[in-house]
């Protein structure tokens, strides 16, 4: 279940909530994708702002421990039939959303974009395929890449089940801009504890990640 459509379309919304969320409230930091932190910080270095550079360092470096944490909770608790080893990154992901939700903006948004980039590296890499095919839930290029290649696929060998695997990425990249959309809008209103509504989904997923996929 933890790789069925259903659960990654759901992902994706948070992960776009998860970006316009950092980026509307806290410092106009990406915490999914650590490209464009790094294009941010390659910036701040060539024009000499090493303070500004590091607050760009900083999401990136916690982004690498939450990759590392995500294996070691997968190599330690995968064989652990009560509960799936992903279940588990999503209960931590919840809990540190909602102590993020409490940091004040202004002097903790550094505090809250490096455990924002936390939880988000958890789920990229608990979360990276739906029906046996790589996906990402928190960024799009790589999407955007599998959708047009099934596309091409599809024409070419005049198959549908091509085109049906691309109109499922192009799906994931929807999901992904509406999660965006909703997380622009909900943080204007509801500021730093907005980042709470983004637990809905991931509360969701862990739900239907107690079913196997036929139930």
């Amino acid at each position: 279940m933890s790789e069925s459509f259903l659960v990654g379309a759901l992902l994706a919304v948070v992960g776009g909530y998860l970006d316009a969320y950092t980026y509307v409230c806290r410092g106009q930091v990406f915490a999914n994708a650590q490209t464009g932190n790094m294009v941010l910080l390659a910036i701040q270095l060539a024009q000499g702002d090493l303070l500004r550079a590091l607050h760009y360092l900083i999401p990136i470096l916690t982004y690498f421990i939450g990759i590392t944490l995500t294996e070691f909770i997968r190599n330690k608790y995968r064989l652990n039939y009560a509960l799936h080893w992903r279940q588990i990154g999503i209960a931590i992901e919840l809990t540190v959303l909602i102590g993020v939700g409490f940091l004040p903006q202004g002097r903790y948004n550094t505090i809250a974009i490096v455990l924002v980039s936390f939880v988000c590296a958890l789920q990229a890499q608990s979360f990276k395929k739906f029906k046996g095919k790589a996906f990402a839930s928190t960024m799009c290029t790589g999407n955007l890449r599998s959708a047009s290649e099934h596309f091409y696929l599809s024409r070419s060998l005049k198959s549908r089940e091509e085109l049906m695997i691309s109109l499922q990425y192009i799906l994931i990249i929807c999901f992904f801009i509406a999660g965006a959309i909703i997380g622009c809008y909900l943080t204007n209103i509801f500021e730093m504890k907005s980042v709470v509504f983004s637990c809905i989904g991931l509360a969701v997923a862990f739900l239907l990640m107690i079913k196997k996929p036929e139930e």
